[in-house]
Parts: C-alpha cells; structure tokens; sequence
C-alpha cells in the first residue's frame, strides 16, 4: 500500500508516520459507515434508513379523489356536499331522470297532451264498463312509467291530477284558498304559534325557503290548514312536508291542496293527531311486514 504523501512503502516510513498513515487509512475506509450513519432517530439508537430505501406512499386516485369536497345545488334548490364519486352518480341519475323525459314527451306528441290525465278505472262501476281500450292502456303505460320516475317538469301537474287533489279541489269555490288566508290572518292560536317558532327551522339554509317571502307562503299554508282542520290544527313534522311541496308545485294553493289530500286522503287518518296514531298503526304494519318478507332484518 502505498502513501499518498510520498508513494513510498508504510513499512519504510518511520514509526511515528507509519502510525499516522494506518489511522488515516482505518479513517478512510469508516467514511462511507460515518456517513450513513449521520443521522440517528431521536426515539431509539437504530440507524435511520436512507431515503433510497424508503418507499415513498402516495395515495391513490381514488382515495385522492374522496379527499375532494364538492359543493353544488340540486334542481330544487338545496346545497349537496360530497366527492367527486358522488357528483358523477348524481350525473348519472339527472342522465337517466333525462332519458325518462324525453319518453314522457315522446307520449305527448303520439297520444296527445294530458294524456294520463284521463278517468281512472277505479273511479266507478260504471266508468269501468264504458272505458275504452286506449284508456285502458294508457293507464297501464303511466304505472310503468311513474315507477321509473316522473320528470320534474311534469311533477306538478301529474302530482295535482293523479293524487286527488285536483279533484277534492273541484269540490269547493274557486276561491276558497283565497278567502281562508284573509279570514284567518291575524289570528293567534297554539297552532299559529308553534307554527311561527317551527319556521326559521324549516329547511334553515335555503335559498327561498329560508327568507321572509318563503316564511310566508308556507307560514300561510301551514295556518289555513289548521283552521281547515281543527283536529289536526298543527303538529311538528308538517312544516317540512308543506316545504316540500311547495318548491315541487310551485304555487301556494296547488300546495295546500296536495296537503290536503295527502291528510285527508292518501295517509292513514291520524297521523298527524296529538297522540299520532295513525303513525303506530303504519310502524306496526311495515313492522309486520318485515317478518313476513324480510325476517333476516329483524333478527338480533
């Protein structure tokens, strides 16, 4: 081994120099281990791996794409907050919500406007026996469609005509709505007032319903119906229904109708009593039902 001083031989160099030169030598050859060793963990005493050899974790795409919130309104008008993946589900049901329409439009032009809002079969035994085979069919074709979905635009008037209230409408003056409202404002009963503490809770947020005009078209919704229906008066819960309906009809008197009808007619009677009967009768049915068709669900 030769020196890098004097290219002689550390056996030839005196003592002292052969010492110097053998330390500088173990010197050189620990230079790689000092430095892979240089940085310690402050926790334990083992040597820290170096970053070559420490796989670099970089989250997937999908797991990127959960980590995105998005924040958008749906059609009616309330804010939706989710990832990515929800968006692109929500698109892909608003694409099928589209292809659904376009079929109800397609009906319009070959069988005419209003088509599906012809008599019913189940409106008298008479009716049955003097319907005509188109009536017949088109009521067949509009249950397969309202299971598929009604488009938004249709809603109103579909929901109007189909669930009776146009038809309990029919019964009375064209203004009776009208002439409830007026004969009702200003009057102050339990009803009225847990009506206008349940308002600002009423869907709190929203871009119309949350706002004095909104506060008081459902406000006058909630009251005629309470003076319409003294047993019912008010109770919690019906602030979100009339809600709903209102941004789905559009009007307020379509509205209060569909209320109306969806009390008087389509619901089991009491639901909306004090001691919400009608709401203990249905749990126990779909109770029932649930041991019948779906047992697994009930097990412990």
């Amino acid at each position: 081994i030769q020196s890098r001083f004097s290219g002689l031989s550390l056996s030839t160099l005196p003592q002292n120099q052969n010492r110097t030169s053998r330390s500088r030598l173990r010197l050189r050859r620990c230079l790689p281990q000092i430095s892979s060793t240089r940085n310690r963990s402050p926790y334990a005493g083992t040597r820290v791996r170096s970053q070559a050899h420490i796989p670099i974790l970089r989250p997937s795409i999908h797991a990127r794409r959960e980590n995105i919130t998005v924040k958008f309104q749906d059609l009616y008008g309330f804010t939706v907050e989710g990832n990515v993946d929800d968006v692109n589900i929500l698109n892909e049901v608003g694409e099928k919500v589209r292809q659904q329409g376009r079929v109800w439009w397609a009906l319009e032009a070959s069988k005419g406007a209003n088509w599906y809002l012809e008599p019913s079969v189940s409106e008298g035994i008479a009716l049955k026996f003097s319907l005509k085979l188109s009536t017949l069919a088109n009521a067949i074709t509009l249950k397969k469609l309202i299971r598929k979905g009604i488009p938004p635009v249709l809603r109103p008037k579909v929901w109007f005509s189909l669930s009776g209230a146009a038809k309990k409408k029919s019964t009375v003056r064209d203004s009776y709505y009208n002439d409830l409202t007026k004969a009702v404002e200003g009057k102050v009963t339990p009803a009225t007032r847990q009506i206008d503490h349940d308002l600002p809770r009423t869907f709190p947020g929203h871009p119309w319903l949350d706002t004095p005009e909104g506060h008081a078209a459902l406000r006058r919704v909630l009251v005629g119906y309470s003076f319409r229906d003294s047993d019912v008066g008010y109770c919690q819960g019906l602030n979100y229904v009339a809600a709903l309906l209102l941004l789905v009809m559009k009007t307020e008197e379509d509205a209060f109708w569909m209320l109306v009808v969806l009390l008087e007619n389509v619901l089991v009677s009491d639901c909306y009593t004090t001691n919400l009967s009608g709401c203990h009768v249905e749990q126990r049915v779909f109770k029932d039902l649930l041991t019948k068709k779906c047992p697994r669900f009930l097990e412990p």
